[in-house]
């Protein structure tokens, strides 16, 4: 545990829930963990007690919050929950947090198994479906130009990025056609309680986290994370995005939660500090941002940032998120007035201090 995660509380310590089983983190909310095949190794899913009315009568079951990814050991995983952890009772509704693999990669087949909804935000349901369709901007070539743009040039690493090219497709085959829009300062009654619905920018289109004052408790899903930083990058089809202020200008929007407030997150454990841990996010971002600054005394591209703010060795998948993160950094800086954009005869950008 570094000296960061020692100014939080995890209430449960070290306990995690082994494969197929489950632990009740608050009445009637059940935590489940499942393996990744990446260096991030888990996703946490929910599971909520539920009872809502439907037009053929009152749906009794269970609410599911992200789902993992498409893969026969996740389908396995589940199969063995339906088994065991269920209470005899159907799922009757999934949602996901946002579109990324991990969180949205089942969610079709959780759906049709159980002729089950799935909720989502609007930008997060339209981003699943257009990649899992492999569209052109958002399919994985649409990588290669982008990254070569900034500073991806040599033969190694472009054929690390060709490893990732049916990524998403992979990983999430298909999406529901239809969907229930989770909206920003609405609630989705859950069993009993009230769930208000916070969305947040930078991560992913329209992240949503869920946060019930009933039960003191915070879905956080990707947004506020114990151990590491959530990634936020500049991807091809919003070439000219700005995701750290997106980021960091959502994490406003968790200002009035009590300190106390226990939450969930996608990846670690539950924990309470939420305060803290928000402070600590926007202290590492400062740091990384004059870490580029500092670096572009001389026109540097987000390719050669890389190695300045990833010091470790980095797979293709670790790859990917890197450089977009990078690019982030130069980006935030760039709309700031603090660094200058070039585009020099190789057809590379490369950014530089203003002044």
């Amino acid at each position: 545990m570094n000296h960061q995660e020692q100014a939080l509380h995890y209430p449960l310590n070290d306990k995690l829930p082994e494969a197929g089983q489950t632990i009740e983190i608050a009445p009637g909310v059940l935590w489940i963990r499942m393996d990744l095949p990446f260096a991030l190794n888990h996703i946490n899913l929910w599971l909520l007690e539920d009872e809502y009315a439907t037009d053929t009568g009152i749906a009794h079951g269970w609410t599911v919050v992200d789902c993992g990814i498409n893969s026969d050991a996740t389908r396995d995983a589940w199969e063995i929950l339906f088994a065991t952890h269920l209470k005899g009772l159907p799922i009757v509704r999934v949602i996901a947090t946002h579109c990324h693999p991990d969180h949205v990669g089942s969610a079709d087949w959780l759906c049709t198994m159980w002729n089950a909804p799935l909720y989502m935000s609007t930008g997060e349901y339209a981003f699943a479906r257009m990649m899992s369709a492999g569209l052109p901007g958002v399919d994985g070539s649409a990588m290669f130009p982008h990254f070569r743009k900034h500073g991806m040039v040599t033969v190694e690493m472009q054929d690390k990025i060709q490893e990732r090219k049916t990524y998403y497709t992979r990983l999430v085959p298909t999406v529901p056609t239809s969907y229930h829009r989770l909206q920003d300062g609405h609630s989705i009654t859950i069993g009993q309680h009230a769930w208000r619905i916070i969305t947040g920018f930078g991560h992913s289109p329209e992240h949503v986290s869920l946060c019930c004052a009933a039960l003191n408790c915070l879905i956080s899903g990707d947004m506020v994370l114990p151990r590491i930083s959530t990634n936020v990058s500049v991807f091809a089809a919003e070439p000219e995005a700005n995701p750290v202020k997106q980021y960091l200008d959502s994490l406003e929007k968790y200002a009035d939660l009590p300190d106390d407030v226990l939450v969930l997150p996608s990846h670690g454990k539950p924990f309470t500090g939420i305060h803290i841990r928000i402070q600590q996010l926007r202290d590492h971002h400062t740091e990384r941002l004059q870490e580029v600054l500092d670096a572009c005394t001389t026109p540097l591209s987000a390719n050669d940032i890389v190695p300045i703010m990833f010091k470790r060795p980095l797979d293709a998948h670790q790859l990917t998120f890197a450089l977009g993160e990078a690019l982030a950094h130069c980006h935030h800086l760039w709309f700031e007035g603090k660094l200058k954009r070039i585009l020099g005869d190789d057809d590379v950008y490369r950014f530089v201090c203003s002044v």
